[in-house]
């Protein structure tokens, strides 16, 4: 039987969080990050350990997977359910362009289901499965080009930031656990896709508009030497972006940190966070980073001046 604990989430809300339950991992000495030596079980404990501050960055949304059954050498994505996937794992409907249905996943509780089935990448869309047609957070995802620095980049988050709150919009920091950085704004639901599509464009051109030198809003790879691209693209319907505390299957096995902003400048990358160092700030984190979330998801978006 399975106990109920009762947690308060960054989402704001209230939910019972049940325990991990029990999962056995098959083949548990097989190397996934060859570089680092870190197995599975390895990172299955990992997982187990941060599930807490997990979790509430993917119950109840549709999920895509990053499954490396042989390591990081050789992955795929995953948006599809099926049932192998574990018994923790959910399906859920959702319509497709033309029409039909396919059923998506989601989870409920533990992640562990996934890590058996080689799972190292969770990316939540920004809406939940009870209303998936309107997101209630965003993602600015700053990649940089070749030959920008980690200091540029902080610099750029820091400008949306500062961008953002002047329309009254609280933002939040994250490492990518790749070599960028994501500036997180969560939204009151009410806009549907296509319209916060549409202010996440106009706010990545209005950057541009005023930096050329620094920024790009197009995803062209001959335009991004030297440049940081605000990849806004993300925030379109059945799009996704990593969830917070994720392992990114790279030979850094960095993690999607979240920070806070005053943190953010102790930072050397975008992978700052590898696993080991993860699993530390877990143990010794008290408070949560993005303080000001639970007030933050009751914020509008609102329209961008002419």
């Amino acid at each position: 039987m399975r106990t109920t604990t009762t947690t308060q989430t960054s989402a704001g809300r209230v939910r019972g969080r049940r325990r991990e339950p029990a999962t056995r991992i098959s083949s548990p000495d097989r190397v996934v990050y060859p570089e680092l030596g870190i197995t599975k079980q390895q990172v299955a404990a990992y997982y187990r350990a941060v599930a807490s501050k997990l979790l509430p960055e993917l119950v109840d949304r549709p999920l895509s997977v990053v499954r490396c059954p042989d390591g990081i050498g050789k992955c795929f994505f995953q948006k599809h359910h099926a049932a192998k996937l574990g018994a923790s794992v959910r399906a859920i409907p959702i319509r497709e362009k033309d029409g039909g249905e396919e059923d998506y996943l989601y989870v409920d509780e533990g992640v562990l289901n996934l890590v058996q089935m080689n799972v190292l990448e969770l990316h939540p869309w920004g809406a939940r499965i009870d209303d998936v047609e309107r997101p209630d957070r965003l993602v600015f995802d700053l990649d940089p080009g070749e030959g920008v620095d980690w200091k540029t980049i902080i610099a750029a988050g820091r400008e949306i930031r500062a961008r953002l709150a002047s329309l009254g919009m609280e933002s939040f920091a994250r490492l990518s656990g790749g070599k960028g950085l994501h500036v997180v704004l969560p939204i009151r639901p009410g806009p549907d896709w296509a319209e916060a599509k549409a202010f996440c464009e106009r706010f990545a051109d209005r950057m541009v508009e005023q930096a050329p030198e620094r920024y790009v809003a197009t995803a062209s790879k001959a335009k991004r030497e030297g440049v940081i691209f605000i990849d806004w693209l993300r925030n379109s319907r059945g799009a996704t972006s990593v969830a917070s505390w994720s392992l990114r299957a790279r030979p850094e096995a960095g993690v999607a940190m979240p920070l806070a902003w005053s943190e953010l400048g102790r930072t050397l990358s975008g992978h700052d966070y590898p696993l080991p160092r993860a699993l530390r700030r877990a143990a010794s984190q008290r408070g949560d980073p993005w303080m000001g979330w639970t007030k933050a998801v009751r914020q509008k978006l609102v329209a961008l001046p002419a």
